[in-house]
């Protein structure tokens, strides 16, 4: 990092201009994974399916989970789902600050879907100033072209050392003049506890800007809330907009913590098992949801430190942080572990930063991930990485080499690989070739995330992996599209929104 950030153009009140058409609402939650981004994306269904036109928006989102945009850049997971749920093609105005954490205390900072620079806490919170221009910029630009833009906050707005210069949720609520709804998690416990006291932090104003209470993923019978309700509405003088159910088996793509939830039971015959690693910088996990919900397929998430089961197929995933994820996978017995995975003739995938370790070396000069210098790969494939200040940011389609399959995806990395390897490609695009596939066919490495997304390909790879019998594989895409129909639906039975329509029809 040299310092210098880029100032960006444009009026930072942005906010005040009449000419903005668009109806605002935010969701804000009492703690993170309380529901936000869930009903954000189900809001966004329900209002698309009325006729609506709706547009999700997040002022700024840390997740190591991100997408390719319609305009080439980058955005959270989260908002490309959204964008899914809406009816449109996901696009960087939509989350125009995300923050990629590469160390406990700093982050990769990318604006308006392009990499600045890296920062530690202390330096982005002294360019939030130039981040808030490009949040208005963004805003103004969607608030001119949708009848409503549906903002989803960040966290807890009551976390009081985040006040100063905040830009992710009551900063934003009163830079723009929006209303919001707050909705708490009571499967977590606490729920009324998480309300009464988040409102309590809220400034005189900011406390007035929320419209109404929502109680999310609530098991059993609601009428035994009822007491605790009526006592909430006289504590707080907000209505309670409605108690959304929890949906069992519900699936929605992660924003970034990994998806601990069991998939659907599966028959114990015709197998597949897959164990993968949890990285400390783990990225774009979502990768592995395709397979995470195939019925002939059994996936292992294991924690650093944990016995490591054997295995069909290991699939070292993608890293914000290669080398020092690589070194704790030494050092928690992963290299010994495939390659003896390797010598009883098991397969091996790595994934953009999991195909980065594969090689001989990983060299970082410039210290984009970390401290500058070299590492040892694990020397599986013939083949060096470099990491490089421009990031690539495509998305793609083309063919496997194995039994050429139809496969789609996106790239996202910062690495610039080269050696001998790379003459056996992995996957042949449009463009160009990409990845590798070893002489002996036992690993394969590809910089492209979505690798399973597409059945063909994903076929191919379970067959290539040793599951000769493929024969349950769904479509991921409607697995999707079922997931938020199905959220939707919760969000139509369940929640009071005639505040929400009164807005719309002004």
């Amino acid at each position: 990092m040299d310092g210098t950030y880029p100032e960006c153009t444009g009026n930072p009140a942005l906010h005040y201009n009449p000419c903005m058409t668009a109806k605002t609402l935010m969701i804000q939650g009492t703690t993170s994974d309380a529901g936000k981004s869930a009903l954000v994306t189900g809001l966004c269904r329900l209002l698309a399916r009325r006729g609506v036109r709706v547009v999700p928006f997040k002022p700024q989102n840390m997740a190591l989970n991100s997408a390719v945009t319609i305009d080439g850049g980058e955005i959270g997971r989260s908002q490309a789902v959204q964008a899914q749920a809406a009816g449109l093609p996901p696009h960087t105005d939509m989350n125009p600050v995300l923050l990629k954490p590469n160390t406990d205390t700093g982050a990769q900072v990318i604006i308006q879907g392009r990499v600045v620079a890296n920062m530690d806490a202390r330096r982005y919170h002294d360019y939030k100033r130039v981040a808030l221009e490009a949040v208005l910029q963004s805003y103004a630009r969607l608030a001119a072209a949708y009848q409503l833009v549906l903002v989803e906050g960040a966290g807890s707005p009551a976390e009081i050392n985040l006040r100063d210069r905040d830009i992710a949720n009551m900063g934003f609520a009163e830079a723009v003049d929006c209303p919001v709804w707050l909705i708490a998690d009571i499967d977590r416990g606490g729920v009324f506890a998480h309300l009464i006291g988040t409102l309590a932090l809220l400034s005189v104003s900011e406390r007035a800007r929320v419209q109404g209470l929502i109680i999310n993923r609530f098991r059993g019978d609601s009428s035994l809330l009822q007491s605790g309700l009526e006592w909430l509405v006289r504590e707080t003088g907000k209505p309670v907009l409605g108690v959304l159910p929890y949906l069992q088996g519900l699936h929605l793509e992660a924003e970034d913590a990994l998806n601990r939830e069991p998939p659907p039971a599966k028959a114990a015959r015709d197998q597949l098992t897959v164990t993968v690693p949890v990285l400390t910088r783990i990225s774009n996990h979502t990768d592995l949801d395709p397979l995470r919900l195939h019925p002939q397929v059994e996936v292992s998430w294991v924690g650093l430190g944990d016995p490591i089961p054997p295995a069909d197929l290991i699939i070292l995933p993608g890293s914000k942080s290669v080398r020092t994820d690589l070194a704790l996978l030494r050092e928690h017995g992963w290299e010994t572990a495939i390659h003896r995975h390797l010598r009883y003739g098991g397969r091996l995938i790595g994934i953009c930063g999991g195909f980065q370790m594969l090689g001989r070396a990983l060299h970082d000069p410039k210290g984009l991930e970390g401290v500058p210098g070299s590492s040892p790969g694990l020397g599986l494939l013939d083949l060096e990485t470099t990491l490089a200040k421009d990031k690539q940011l495509r998305r793609v389609e083309g063919r496997l080499a194995l039994e050429q399959a139809r496969v789609t995806g996106y790239e996202i990395h910062m690495g610039v690989s080269c050696g001998p390897a790379l003459a056996r490609p992995a996957v042949y695009l449009k463009e160009a070739s990409d990845g590798a596939l070893s002489e002996d066919g036992q690993i394969l490495g590809t910089y492209l995330h979505g690798l399973f997304d597409a059945a063909p390909a994903r076929d191919a790879l379970l067959r290539w992996a040793g599951l000769q019998d493929v024969h349950k594989t769904p479509d991921y895409w409607m697995l999707k599209e079922a997931g938020i129909d199905r959220l939707a639906d919760a969000i139509e039975m369940y929640l009071n929104l005639e505040s929400l329509e009164r807005m719309l029809a002004g």
